[in-house]
């Protein structure tokens, strides 16, 4: 793959290392918390900490092949910054969750958006292209 993907390659990891420190958080959660391994319940705080781990891990399944279709399709000036804007939303989606649920919205909507649009402009290049 040409160094033109590069942008694509480094957004798509640093919403994999933004993962990976999600992970990080619910391990201390679950530490702070005293929620032992394997529950995943029982405290509303450790709760709202692997919620929003769970659902960015659910958001990165779609994410990543829309990244790369989108980027490859449409172009790759765009994918990176949709993705960008993708982790972005993420991080205020994370940061506000475990504060409270009712302040994940505004990072969700920020997440969910780009995401869209890379899923669809990607779709949409692929059948073009076909």
């Amino acid at each position: 793959m040409s160094a033109e993907y590069a942008p694509v390659h480094i957004v798509m990891l640093v919403a994999l290392i933004e993962y990976f420190g999600f992970a990080l958080a619910v391990g201390r959660a679950r530490y702070r918390f005293g929620v032992k391994a394997p529950a995943t319940s029982g405290n509303v705080d450790f709760e709202r900490y692997y919620r929003a781990q769970m659902n960015t891990l659910e958001q990165l399944i779609i994410f990543i092949p829309a990244l790369w279709s989108f980027a490859l399709f449409i172009s790759v000036i765009w994918a990176t910054v949709l993705g960008a804007l993708f982790v972005v939303g993420r991080f205020l989606y994370f940061t506000g969750y475990v504060k409270a649920a009712e302040k994940r919205s505004a990072g969700f909507g920020l997440a969910t958006l780009p995401m869209l649009v890379l899923l669809i402009g990607g779709l949409v290049g692929a059948i073009l292209s076909f």
